[in-house]
């Protein structure tokens, strides 16, 4: 699936740090404004304990995770909605991406300049906030104006544009992002097609220090409680600690630093399984000698969509799924061990997929 999170934050907080972290690319992270000019796309495998055990019981020939794209954005700064610095481009680059990785600064070093000369992440947050707002606040303006002619002349679709499209505005100008505003379900489709930058889901990363991980310090406290009030998840990591574990050739090299730092597992796993989660998507898998695979679909796809994600024919000849629970799977050992103890359900088209659910499709060409 071509979903996408774009890591963004002021210049200087560590996004690109973080993004080759998380992919294991190169991009330039270097200690000046806009080191990143372009946006960097890398393919970020999603951790998942599950694959792992599925492919220890059937042992295939191949083995094959899931995957979400990753998108690290020029930083921005004050005046961006206006066009400053790389303005235009930084909005341009969040509005195509699916959900939004928001990084902020939580350490000091005198070494590494901070584009605003001090370390507060809480601002560093509202400065953004402002920048995105004021741009939907243009978008939402642009299109309720283009309304209103029409509303004045009875047109019930265009006054209820027009009814929603003002009661965003209220709520965007009362600085209160688009993610947040309540609506009925008319509503929502019309919020949904103005493609809004602050309609996003959010996750916020707290890039400390090494001696702050992974218990945190007062930027970090701080920021919880600002995050708090948009019910928004935070997740603390050392950018420079992942870097270090992502120079690491092997899997054990990694996990043996990671035992010498006293962690059970590298902080981008936690990020990347909260991207996950941040696009509304779940797993499902299919398992055989050939090869055990995990396929990323949206939460509440039904049988014959998650079958087409495998192929478009599988979806238009499906007859049936047959669908073994992955705790089942796992308790029985097998999918013969699972069909003998009566946990193998065959589904039709309505079926919605469930998280960790083991396919097998019947379709017709």
């Amino acid at each position: 699936m071509a979903l996408k999170c774009g890591i963004v934050g002021l210049p200087n907080v560590g996004k690109s740090t973080l993004f080759n972290a998380l992919t294991s690319a190169k991009a330039l992270a270097a200690n000046y404004p806009f080191a990143t000019k372009e946006p960097n796309i890398g393919v970020i495998t999603v951790p998942d304990p599950r694959l792992d055990k599925l492919s220890e019981l059937v042992n295939p020939q191949k083995v094959i995770p899931t995957t979400v794209d990753i998108v690290d954005i020029a930083g921005l700064i004050k005046g961006a909605s206006k066009g400053e610095g790389l303005g235009n481009q930084f909005l341009g680059n969040i509005r195509e991406t699916d959900a939004i990785i928001h990084v902020v600064r939580c350490f000091d070093d005198d070494n590494v300049v901070h584009v605003d000369g001090s370390v507060d992440p809480v601002r560093d947050k509202m400065i953004i906030d402002t920048e995105l707002i004021l741009k939907d606040i243009e978008t939402v303006e642009k299109k309720v104006d283009k309304f209103r002619r029409t509303a004045k002349s009875g047109d019930k679709e265009s006054k209820k544009m027009v009814e929603v499209g003002d009661a965003l505005l209220a709520h965007l100008e009362s600085e209160q992002p688009a993610r947040s505003f309540e609506t009925s379900e008319e509503g929502e489709e019309i919020v949904k097609d103005l493609y809004l930058l602050t309609a996003k889901p959010i996750l916020y990363v707290c890039n400390v220090d090494e001696d702050s991980f992974p218990g945190g310090n007062k930027h970090t406290e701080a920021f919880k409680v600002e995050a708090a009030k948009e019910k928004a998840e935070v997740i603390l990591v050392s950018a420079q600690i992942e870097a270090e574990i992502a120079e690491l050739d092997t899997k054990e090299e990694r996990l043996e630093f990671l035992e010498e730092m006293g962690l059970e597992e590298a902080g981008v796993n936690r990020v990347i399984r909260a991207s996950y989660q941040l696009l509304n998507l779940l797993t499902y898998f299919t398992a055989g000698e050939k090869e055990v695979r995990a396929w990323t679909i949206t939460n509440g796809t039904k049988a014959p969509g998650a079958a087409g994600v495998i192929h478009t024919d599988f979806e238009k000849g499906f007859i049936r799924a047959e669908v073994i629970h992955y705790a089942d799977y796992v308790e029985f050992g097998s999918e013969a061990g699972a069909r003998d103890a009566g946990k193998l359900g065959v589904e039709g088209k309505e079926y919605v997929v469930q998280d960790g659910d083991v396919m097998h499709f019947r379709f017709n060409v």
